[in-house]
């Protein structure tokens, strides 16, 4: 009989695994699976509830309708009044030019007037005195009626008595004599009352004349009035300076740049969504901004207005798509969003600053017109 070798022991590495580990193995892989199983099934509910109703954009930036500060008159700076980064209220003077040119053409425009309120006092005193003279010619000439009609009765009263020989005839002739003397004086004060009431006529356009002249004295006045204003130059609006230019001494013309004022208080975003991101946006619709400069708080917004046109249609050179080379991209809609911005934040953000968007199509729309 023959007998049956033994066999040999395993070596350490050909012993298999416990049971109990390659168990242990199972359970933690089936609980990864399970984990991520839930994981996408929550990620999934996440994007059907909530997910697919969101668009957003990086491509966003916070603006704020900066205003130029200019001035309206030239001349040398004499005085700056504020300072890099200062706070400014609207009206505030921001600086002064050199007035002394236009308060001397002012000074003189005020003497114009006075000069051509002269001249209207002196037409208006020339009327009243025309009207006295004229008063006084139709009294003269009444006198004369008087006297002309005495005479002509004497006249006629002695006419038949010179011819009864009751009286001489040089008597008669010395009455006639008197009549037409009486007759020409008569004449003389009617056309003297004739020439006094034609001199009124005169006289009124020498006042309309004088008038004019005072309303252009009176305008030339009030344009070097705003002229010397104007060399105070004020912040239009309620902001921060910005790109201060100006320095004393500085020569400037009108229009020129001298600051710029921004309204921090007033900052509004505009996020650049992809045409095929706005179809279901509406004016109203809540908007969540991550700011970059705020890590890891977010503002609240609102959808203010979607502008109505591409960016590139209001580019300085808009694209034109009828040509032979036509290749599609997508284009981007500007979007204006009001940001609901807290006190204790307002001071760092400004405008240029990038933000994140997402806007919730789900949320409550309402119509802007």
């Amino acid at each position: 009989m023959t007998a049956q070798p033994t066999a040999s022991p395993p070596t350490p590495t050909e012993q298999p695994a416990p049971p109990a580990q390659a168990k242990r193995s199972r359970w933690v892989l089936l609980s990864l699976l399970i984990v991520a199983l839930v994981a996408a099934l929550l990620w999934a509910g996440q994007w059907w509830l909530v997910g697919r109703f969101i668009e957003s954009t990086d491509d966003a930036f916070l603006q704020a309708d900066s205003m130029t500060v200019a001035p309206k008159v030239g001349g040398y700076i004499a005085q700056v009044l504020v300072g890099d980064n200062q706070t400014v209220t609207a009206g505030q003077p921001v600086a002064r030019l050199d007035d002394r040119k236009y308060r001397a053409a002012f000074d003189q425009a005020q003497a114009t007037v006075a000069a051509r309120q002269a001249d209207v006092a002196k037409a208006e005193a020339d009327l009243v005195q025309q009207d006295a003279s004229i008063a006084q010619s139709r009294a003269d000439m009444q006198g004369a009626q008087a006297d002309a009609g005495h005479a002509k009765a004497q006249v006629q009263r002695y006419a038949p008595l010179a011819r009864s020989g009751a009286e001489t005839e040089e008597r008669l002739a010395d009455l006639q004599n008197d009549m037409a003397r009486a007759s020409t004086s008569l004449a003389a004060r009617q056309a003297a009352l004739r020439a006094s009431q034609t001199r009124i006529g005169t006289l009124q356009a020498q006042l309309l004349q004088a008038r004019a002249q005072l309303a252009v004295a009176q305008a030339s006045a009030t344009q070097a009035g705003l002229d010397l204003e104007d060399t105070t130059v004020r912040a239009p609006i309620d902001g921060r300076v910005g790109d201060r230019s100006v320095r004393v001494g500085q020569f400037t013309q009108p229009g020129t740049r001298l600051l710029t004022v921004v309204p921090v208080q007033a900052l509004y975003l505009t996020a650049n969504f992809k045409e095929t991101q706005i179809g279901g946006m509406r004016p109203g619709q809540t908007a969540t901004v991550h700011v970059d400069a705020l890590s890891g708080r977010d503002l609240v917004g609102h959808v203010d207005s979607i502008t109505p046109g591409t960016g590139s249609q209001f580019a300085l050179l808009p694209s034109s798509n009828a040509t032979g080379n036509f290749t599609k991209i997508v284009q981007r809609v500007p979007v204006r969003i009001q940001v609901d911005i807290p006190d204790d934040v307002r001071q760092v953000l400004v405008p240029g600053l990038s933000v994140n968007v997402d806007v919730d199509l789900r949320s409550q729309a309402h119509d802007r017109g």
